[in-house]
């Protein structure tokens, strides 16, 4: 099993950065390695395999979110793209076809899988560069974010809600030290029972639950990019946005930047208050939103 592993993470690592829009398929191939483990392939009974799956489909996930951070990859892509393993591991334990089509084959697969639900990558990377620069997505330091947020932790209701916490959750851990009951949601495997697997626009955040929710160049970073696209989800990051305010406490506040003035003009003044500030040295403002009833 940890052979298969090793494996998986080399043949995704081959492939790092590469373009998978660019009309130069041979320069997605199998390595000798996979070429290798695949006659070893039926030693895997079905649960194995389907472990392997769903490490591959994770890895695979990770690595387009690393290139690009505004792609969106719902429950249903990421379904959509764990069938096109488990066909891919079909095929290897056929050998109907030879290693070359196989591969050909997989590849397309995923190029057409990308297009799908991210068409905006088409226009970014067809025919472009043969490696991409990866749009940069940092997780910034707890000090960073409150600086940011202009969060004042002697005024701060729990619980917390932390959206786009990051891979480390870094303020999530932050806030817990410091004996607040505070989670966060990501698109990102963990094993903290503080931090969740979640998408941001499936994530059911209940009613009046939260004293407090955050997101630093996270959800609304989302939905500006979104609002400023032809294809993009405006209408679902404006309900998701509604979802946010309306699972807020009375008193609680939603702590975001970069602002978004487009949505908050429309905001009930007799429900919400808006507060928003200036950031030196940035050039966007940051907002609160706090629940007056």
């Amino acid at each position: 099993m940890d052979r298969f592993i090793r494996n998986i993470d080399s043949q995704i690592e081959s492939n790092r950065g590469k373009n998978i829009l660019l009309d130069k398929p041979e320069i997605f191939q199998f390595i000798s390695d996979t070429i290798n483990e695949i006659s070893n392939i039926n030693e895997l009974n079905m649960n194995a395999e389907g472990i392997l799956i769903d490490y591959t489909t994770d890895k695979v996930l990770d690595e387009f979110c690393r290139i690009n951070q505004y792609y969106s990859f719902d429950t249903k892509s990421k379904n959509d793209l764990k069938k096109i393993y488990s066909d891919l591991f079909a095929k290897l334990r056929l050998r109907i076809d030879s290693t070359e089509e196989i591969s050909r084959e997989h590849y397309q697969k995923l190029k057409d899988w990308l297009l799908k639900y991210n068409s905006f990558a088409g226009k970014l990377y067809t025919n472009s560069v043969q490696i991409v620069e990866p749009v940069v997505c940092s997780e910034y330091s707890p000090d960073l974010q409150i600086e940011i947020l202009q969060i004042d932790f002697n005024r701060l209701m729990p619980p917390v809600l932390d959206i786009g916490c990051g891979k480390q959750g870094k303020l999530v851990d932050f806030i817990a030290r410091k004996g607040i009951d505070v989670f966060g949601i990501d698109r990102f495997p963990f094993s903290s029972r503080n931090l969740q697997t979640s998408d941001w626009l499936e994530y059911e955040y209940g009613f009046k639950k939260w004293g407090t929710i955050i997101s630093n160049l996270g959800f609304s970073n989302h939905f500006l990019h979104h609002n400023l696209r032809e294809d993009g989800n405006y209408i679902g990051y404006g309900k998701t946005y509604m979802n946010i305010l309306d699972s807020l406490k009375v008193g609680g506040s939603f702590h975001y930047a970069p602002d978004l003035p487009f949505i908050e003009k429309y905001l009930n003044s007799n429900q919400f208050e808006l507060i928003k500030n200036e950031i030196h040295g940035y050039n966007f403002m940051t907002s609160k939103i706090v629940r007056v009833q």
